[in-house]
């Protein structure tokens, strides 16, 4: 037993070239479809570049590390330990991020060991499961932000109920002596079926009401900025 053990904790036995190819070139094609997949699903105005190639370079990077500790017990527990002691501090902005981080860890850890199939497998179901459920990825709600006087207020509420059939409530109503705030969240399918049965813009006609002096609709997602 004790003969067992000290061979395979001392087993140095290197990956032939025709294999260390092969992982590469598989973790290679891999990050790239990752990085496309990325590119693709990808939903705001805060795209980065940089944070693409990251990915793909993490694939490629643990398929290395993978192909350097998978025949040796010994190196494999001191890179463990030479890993835990490196704290990464760069801000994930959005969750989603870290689903892609963690998509090409677990790809270069099995082109690291040579599981093609797992990764091809894998990575196809992951892509099925993206596409199923991009409606929720993709969609987000909608802030309208109307300010004007007092005396248009009532007209103001009544106007976006009839647009929206009674199907948005309004967030923050904030009156003053002078003036008045309206804030109002709403579905993004609920805004673009609303615009196409009133063939207008809820903001075209809030505008049109005397006293009513600024309609703003901004983006309501949850991302975190730098």
């Amino acid at each position: 037993m004790r003969e067992f053990i000290v061979e395979n904790l001392t087993n140095t036995e290197a990956l032939s070239v025709t294999v260390i190819l092969m992982n590469n070139i598989i973790a290679l094609i891999v990050s790239f479809f990752i990085m496309f997949i990325y590119k693709i699903s990808y939903v705001g105005t805060a795209y980065s570049r940089k944070f693409n190639i990251s990915i793909g370079t993490i694939t490629i990077i643990t398929a290395m590390i993978m192909s350097i500790i998978s025949n040796n017990i010994a190196l494999s527990l001191g890179m463990v330990g030479a890993l835990s002691i490196i704290r990464f501090r760069t801000a994930v902005k959005d969750v989603r991020d870290a689903t892609y981080i963690f998509w090409a860890i677990a790809a270069g850890i099995g082109c690291g060991v040579s599981q093609y199939a797992l990764i091809v497998i894998g990575s196809a179901f992951l892509l099925l499961f993206l596409i199923i459920t991009r409606k929720g990825f993709t969609s987000c709600n909608k802030l309208m932000v109307v300010q004007g006087t007092p005396d248009c207020l009532h007209k103001t509420e009544a106007a976006v109920d009839s647009f929206f059939s009674g199907k948005v409530h309004i967030s923050m109503r904030n009156v003053t002596e002078n003036s008045f705030e309206l804030v109002y969240s709403i579905g993004e399918g609920i805004l673009d079926n609303a615009a196409k049965q009133n063939q207008m813009d809820i903001s075209e006609k809030l505008i049109k009401i005397d006293g009513v002096k600024r309609v703003n609709i901004v983006d309501q997602k949850d991302e975190l900025s730098q």
